[in-house]
């Protein structure tokens, strides 16, 4: 047997150490903890965000050095889309503050519509990724994990195809296909005529109606993607409609 060039030298299992080096544990300094699981939502909503201190002071603990960065990111939001932000960030580590994953469903139980209605579409995403290791029902975590998985990969073709050179707007020219077969045997994907795209969000759409914790969450993140002028599925919506203009 001949060797095989891997594209993961060492396997996907030397990926291991990259992924638990990213899961590390946010440190903090004293007076830096999360509030109490009782803490005042309401006032935190009502709260503005400081500005953000330029440059990053010197010596900050991981987790200042997470609020900094987030104070750019949230500004004009409020205390309470940063504390969102900072509960996210600790529940993607492998350890985490022990009142972290309480709070961040009391806060989507008690605010949803609030934090539905604020937080930049980027953080909902987010949002929905932590529900797939810390939901309370296995309904939620398994709808969670198959959105996690697909903004991952639609992240990975997205970000590859920056290189095109063409805008997110713009489809491809149909008369331009490459023959050449999909990697691993696949089956090949008809644009013009494949049901594959309502294969892989229909049952998304339809078990968001029982998922009692991120139903709507879901629902919103899908309904946001289907108005996107600049995903895979808008392309391929285009590249229909103008085959069937050219039609005979």
């Amino acid at each position: 047997m001949t060797d095989k060039h891997e594209t993961f030298p060492g396997g996907i299992g030397a990926l291991l150490p990259q992924y638990q080096k990213r899961r590390a544990l946010l440190t903090h300094a004293p007076g830096q903890e999360l509030p109490p699981l009782d803490v005042d939502f309401k006032t935190l909503a009502a709260q503005p965000l400081p500005a953000q201190e330029l440059p990053r002071p010197e010596g900050l603990s991981r987790v200042a050095k997470k609020r900094h960065m987030l104070l750019g990111e949230l500004a004009g939001h409020s205390e309470l889309a940063l504390l969102h932000g900072l509960l996210v960030s600790h529940l993607r580590k492998h350890t985490y503050p022990d009142e972290a994953p309480a709070l961040f469903l009391r806060l989507w139980a008690e605010e949803e519509e609030w934090l539905l209605k604020n937080l930049p579409t980027r953080w909902l995403i987010s949002a929905v990724i932590t529900f797939a290791e810390h939901g309370q029902t296995e309904t939620d975590r398994n709808l969670a994990a198959r959105m996690n998985m697909l903004f991952s990969v639609m992240k990975i073709f997205e970000a590859e195809r920056c290189f095109s050179g063409l805008p997110p707007q713009e489809p491809f020219r149909i008369q331009d296909r490459n023959k050449s077969p999909l990697p691993m045997g696949m089956k090949d994907f008809s644009v013009l005529k494949g049901d594959l795209e309502a294969h892989l969000l229909a049952p998304l759409w339809r078990d968001a109606k029982h998922a009692p914790a991120i139903g709507n969450l879901v629902r919103r993140l899908l309904t946001a993607m289907n108005e996107d002028d600049g995903t895979v599925f808008r392309r391929f919506a285009l590249m229909r409609d103008t085959a069937a203009l050219t039609r005979p």
